[in-house]
């Protein structure tokens, strides 16, 4: 075998100019990055309080970078699947060759879940929970980043299998036997694994730091149900997680040894059981849906709460609801193969669980329709991505009940109908929060608004897109049009692909609006920066901090009464004021552990999927070598003294509101 093991030059996609063109762009647009970072002499700093740093508010922050990134290479796959399909109709071929448009739709549901959403939420939540349950920081801090950098090593990967190799054709769920050896014998279903593999230990981590620092690290005096609902909703979200992502690392750990070692065990006729693979995988898959969607709950509860002025209606029927829901969540999972041929009673226990999920969801819907009610609404950006939301994820979940009829299901089962139906919640579901979040947490992150105008240009062209984007594929489910067609020959589906690809052009839109925003937000800072007398200004403790807040979060740790506690504060005058005197802050130091440790498991992670065994070797030394090396490591920790805290202090004290009202 060579050196470089499977690797050639072959591997390199020279003969597809849709590929190439598209490297081209990518490495004109990574030069002309370096070239200003190197112009501005920003290595350093990106260094030493980035790409190093244990804050947890910048973590947040990498993430959701790390997600709109990803957000535009998984959108451009969506774009061009509609566009393929709006071309090859009445028997026309398109422009995507068959393999390569196997590989887009892959690559775009891998990236959008796992590489889009998973940080998004990821991001949101290291920004803002801490900070609600006054906390310092996380309870893990160079646990948190050695999770980011997990994360960005698997997105790296899927990211190199556009441009050396290919990535696996198998749909994101990579069933057996198509993701076995036999029928996948190149790198692609390698690449699949190997970054699923590593970001899944980086979010599985992300769950336990979580957890533990809920536990053990919210502010004197407050009890469980004293907590946000945004962090009640994280914390279901990450007992998930904890729960099913080792599922997710079992099966795909099992699928690499049937590839690597041939053991079989999905293989039906050497006495294993590719049924097996597709049970285990929906156990972890269908946790993921309610992973994704609780903490936009919580989200769209806090927007709601701050922007009607008003507690939130049924705070305990939300943190009970979003309970149930994480546990009916792992108990439905079911029904992803109604058409295997179970039993009768099996199906229907599958079908009634499901269905009895959508009791503690029309809960929550009513619990924010109540919070409105006799509200003084302001219609701001966050406020419309929440009632977007309320419509369109109502529709999805309607659909969802039709779906757990097992009858139903069979003919619907392998139908845009479903593909409609997932989207309907993922994006009018989770991906609306996350954005909603992304304008509501902003000034709290960064120290200034969002444009509001560029804010609900984007929202109309992401809900109107959306609208026609996949509407249409419910009729085309009916009309029995199934999933992963790459062209079509029946005229009567040609006008709802049109309208289809039309929807995904107003999306585009959208996330054209946004790019905008951020752009226009920027130019405008200082004019954006005043808050005095806005409704903006939540009910929790983040916003007791300064925007953004300072590296320790808080000079004294608040301590709480009741779970509006800072709009008591205000009420009493307590909200801003100058102490006496401080104790030093123990707070832990920056470190390059985490992207040493990663960029080695990446290293690994790569030579594994081609096959070069003496670099998987070098990698996994060097990962574990980093890591004993920071297990010894001293003086980790230093103390902020009073003097600096209080020049800090008096600082965010100039420039806090004179008067902020709820």
């Amino acid at each position: 075998m060579s050196l470089l093991g499977k690797l050639s030059i072959e591997a390199l996609p020279y003969h597809d100019p849709i590929i190439m063109s598209t490297l081209t762009v990518v490495a004109i647009l990574g030069v002309v990055i370096a070239a200003l970072i190197t112009k501005y002499k920003k290595w350093g700093v990106l260094w030493s309080e980035w790409i190093t740093s244990i804050d947890h508010k910048r973590l947040g922050v990498m993430y959701i970078i790390l997600a709109l990134i990803m957000l535009m290479r998984g959108f451009a796959d969506a774009i061009m699947m509609r566009s393929q399909l709006a071309l090859a109709t009445n028997g026309a071929e398109g422009y995507l060759p068959p393999d390569h448009y196997d590989q887009i739709f892959t690559a775009h549901g891998v990236i959008m879940i796992i590489f889009m959403a998973m940080p998004f939420m990821v991001g949101l939540m290291n920004i803002v929970l801490p900070l609600q349950i006054g906390a310092r920081d996380v309870a893990f801090p160079f646990l948190n980043n050695l999770s980011f950098w997990l994360t960005a090593g698997g997105a790296v990967l899927i990211n190199l299998s556009l441009g050396l190799g290919e990535f696996a054709k198998t749909g994101w769920v990579a069933y057996p036997p198509l993701s076995g050896l036999t029928y996948s014998p190149s790198v692609g279903v390698d690449y699949y694994i190997w970054a699923l593999q590593i970001s899944g230990l980086g979010t599985l981590l992300t769950a336990v730091n979580f957890l533990v620092t809920v536990a053990k690290m919210r502010a004197p005096g407050m009890k469980l149900m004293q907590m946000p609902i945004f962090t009640w909703t994280c914390t279901w979200a990450n007992i998930l997680i904890a729960a099913s992502f080792p599922i997710l690392t079992a099966v795909l750990a099992m699928l690499t040894l049937d590839r690597y070692m041939d053991f079989h065990f999905f293989t039906n006729e050497a006495g294993g059981n590719s049924m097996m693979y597709i049970n285990l995988f929906w156990a972890w898959g269908h946790p993921e849906v309610y992973i994704l969607i609780l903490p936009a709950f919580g989200i769209f509860s806090e927007v709601l709460s701050t922007f009607t002025g008003k507690r939130l209606f049924g705070y305990k029927s939300m943190v009970y609801a979003s309970g149930a829901i994480a546990i009916l969540g792992f108990i439905v999972w079911l029904h992803h193969f109604f058409t295997m041929g179970s039993s009768a009673n099996v199906n229907a226990f599958f079908g009634i669980m499901t269905m009895i999920i959508a009791v503690p969801t029309g809960v929550k819907l009513f619990n924010w329709i109540f919070t409105l009610y006799r509200g003084r609404l302001h219609i701001t950006t966050p406020v419309l991505w929440t009632l977007g939301f309320m419509v369109t994820f109502t529709i999805g979940g309607m659909t969802g009940v039709l779906l757990a009829i097992p009858g139903a299901d069979y003919v619907l089962h392998n139908s845009l109908f479903l593909i409609a139906h997932f989207h309907n919640t993922i994006i009018g579901g989770a991906v609306f929060g996350y954005l909603a979040g992304f304008t509501y947490w902003f000034p709290k992150a960064m120290g200034f608004k969002l444009d509001e105008k560029w804010g609900k240009s984007a929202f109309w062209c992401w809900q109107i897109g959306f609208l026609l984007a996949f509407m249409p594929l419910y009729v085309l489910g009916f009309l029995g049009m199934t999933r992963r067609l790459n062209s079509t020959d029946n005229p009567d589906w040609n006008i709802w692909l049109y309208i289809a690809a039309i929807g995904a052009v107003v999306i585009a839109f959208g996330i054209l609006s946004q790019v905008i925003q951020l752009v226009v937000s920027f130019m405008k800072r200082d004019e954006l920066n005043d808050k005095t007398g806005d409704p903006w200004d939540g009910h929790t403790l983040e916003w007791s901090t300064a925007s953004p807040p300072q590296f320790y979060n808080f000079a004294k740790l608040p301590h709480v009464k009741d779970i509006d506690t800072w709009t008591d504060m205000k009420e009493e005058g307590e909200a801003y004021k100058r102490y006496e005197s401080y104790d030093p802050i123990h707070m832990p130091k920056n470190t390059s552990a985490g992207v040493t440790i990663s960029g080695s498991l990446t290293v690994f992670c790569f030579a594994m999927i081609w096959h070069i065994w003496w670099l998987a070797a070098v990698g996994l030394v060097a990962a574990i070598g980093f890591y004993i090396k920071r297990c010894y490591t001293k003086d980790v920790d230093y103390y902020v003294q009073p003097d600096e805290i209080k020049k800090i202090e008096d600082e965010h004290l100039k420039n806090a509101p004179k008067e902020v009202t709820a």
